[in-house]
């Protein structure tokens, strides 16, 4: 893993900015609407017995008056799986459990039941293979067909700047993956989710290091817009009720079936930043 080293910093430092356009995208919206809520900062550090440098990362979180409740974390973190863990990871086992993993996650969930909640994360992580992972799918309570569409192209134009395979591949793996099977619904209308985007060398690092920037600007372009299109709609208890009830959906997926937050309570991550996508307030009928 160590000749990943200068690739692994080069990733946080973009994650981390990233995270600071992002807040301050965000942060800008909640003054249009006439709100001061800023985004708070909170530093962890990762434990793990036996390790000097095991990582951590940053919190922040916002609740303001367009945001309910918007988190975007990111972390750098380094250590062993446990070897349990570490025979389902790609490139990791048993007898090599060494790993790192940079990367920025976000979910925002929205007061305004007319504007999507979203998410997006990308990661690179290192461990007898390299790769870079990561995605970003809507999630409104009351879907609307323009943005839907808004959102995709957004993504499509991403991905045909890479790959003409790309966005037909990830879409279809968005829709497979963020799927709740025990209700047979999917958790919204997709978006891209792709992993395992393979480093063989350092040239294909910076061919997939470069695809992953473009996702990162692409939901920075077209997520604001979103919630601008939508942020002064009116609604009533009706609308309230409906998107409690599919956040009751949402947090479903997150604690059964997503990969993020089983990656992270497995690796010691911080709870507070993991749990972070679990919306404010949620309903089951």
């Amino acid at each position: 893993m160590t000749e990943w080293k200068d690739q692994t910093a080069a990733a946080k430092e973009w994650f981390e900015a990233l995270r600071t356009r992002i807040c301050a995208a965000f942060e800008a919206i909640e003054r249009e609407a006439g709100s001061d809520a800023a985004f708070e900062y909170t530093a962890w550090d990762r434990e793990e017995d036996g390790n000097a440098n095991p990582g951590g990362g940053v919190r922040a979180v916002m609740k303001g008056k367009v945001f309910e409740k918007v988190g975007v974390n990111v972390s750098t973190v380094h250590g062993s799986f446990a070897p349990q863990f570490a025979g389902t990871i790609n490139g990791a086992s048993p007898e090599n459990p060494e790993f790192t993993a940079t990367g920025i996650s976000l979910v925002a969930h929205m007061a305004n039941p007319h504007v999507p909640a979203v998410h997006m994360n990308t990661r690179f992580l290192t461990t007898q293979a390299a790769w870079f992972g990561g995605g970003a799918d809507l999630n409104p309570p009351i879907p609307y067909a323009e943005d839907t569409d808004d959102f995709h192209a957004a993504f499509r134009a991403a991905c045909a700047r890479h790959n003409p395979t790309y966005y037909d591949r990830f879409s279809k793996w968005a829709d497979e993956y963020f799927f709740i099977p025990h209700r047979n619904v999917a958790r919204g209308v997709g978006g891209i989710f792709y992993d395992h985007l393979e480093c063989a060398d350092f040239a294909a690092w910076e061919r997939n290091f470069a695809f992953t920037r473009d996702v990162g600007e692409a939901f920075l372009d077209v997520f604001p817009r979103l919630v601008r299109r939508r942020m002064n709609a009116g609604w009533d208890a009706a609308d309230k009720q409906r998107q409690l009830e599919w956040r009751g959906r949402y947090a479903e997926f997150n604690l059964v079936y997503d990969r993020g937050t089983l990656f992270g309570l497995k690796t010691g991550g911080n709870i507070d930043a993991i749990l972070m996508s679990l919306p404010p307030e949620a309903s089951w009928s």
